[in-house]
């Protein structure tokens, strides 16, 4: 498995507290994947790289501090639990139709002490509630996806912000003229030299 160190390259303002939980995720969900497949056995080699990185991507576009976000489809955690360590005053709320990926959220947030994560078995529909940022990673088609998450924007926050941040990956023209709103694509090449990020992108959709 690669280390934290590909981290900390790209942020470097982390507490000792932030590196410590980075560094202790990795361990945890080696451990929890050999009980529960959450990872692809190839992805986990480069665990860092294409999972907490990646996640953390969304860090790099906007600053999540004091917000309340909703993660839709979190799968094992991702982006929700990386996030949630790099911004411990937001307030997330992981959502997964999967049960036993939720253990392994609730598990991994338990050993590390994250108390800004609220995990749920549950489909984004039935959530309870409404969020300034909701954030995804490769769920489904963006036609699909804003009509279940519309209604739990907050389009006028305290924060000032409301937004879908979406990380997915490939050419997504096709799939973008599908939607009727304002958008931004960005190359997660701007943000990270590795060559796995030449294909990412972050789709930004302001509310």
């Amino acid at each position: 498995m690669d280390n934290s160190d590909i981290i900390e390259k790209y942020f470097q303002d982390l507490s000792e507290v932030q590196k410590n939980q980075l560094q202790a995720l990795g361990p945890l969900y080696e451990e929890w994947n050999e009980k529960i497949n959450v990872i692809s056995r190839k992805d986990i080699e480069h665990f860092y790289e294409r999972h907490v990185l990646h996640a953390l991507a969304i860090a790099r576009f906007m600053d999540l501090s004091d917000k309340k976000i909703l993660d839709v489809g979190t799968g094992g955690g991702f982006p929700g639990v990386p996030l949630a360590i790099l911004f411990p005053t937001a307030k997330f709320t992981l959502v997964d139709s999967i049960g036993k990926k939720i253990t392994v959220v609730k598990e991994v947030s338990k050993s590390l002490g994250l108390e800004n994560i609220t995990s749920l078995h549950q489909r984004a529909e039935k959530v309870k509630g409404t969020f300034d940022i909701v954030v995804s990673r490769a769920v489904t088609r963006m036609n699909n996806f804003i009509p279940w998450v519309q209604q739990k924007i907050v389009a006028k926050t305290p924060t000032g912000e409301a937004a879908i941040l979406a990380l997915k990956g490939g050419d997504l023209d096709e799939e973008m003229k599908e939607i009727k709103r304002p958008y931004q694509e960005i190359s997660l090449s701007d943000y990270f030299k590795e060559d796995f990020f030449e294909t990412k992108k972050l789709i930004y959709i302001p509310f």
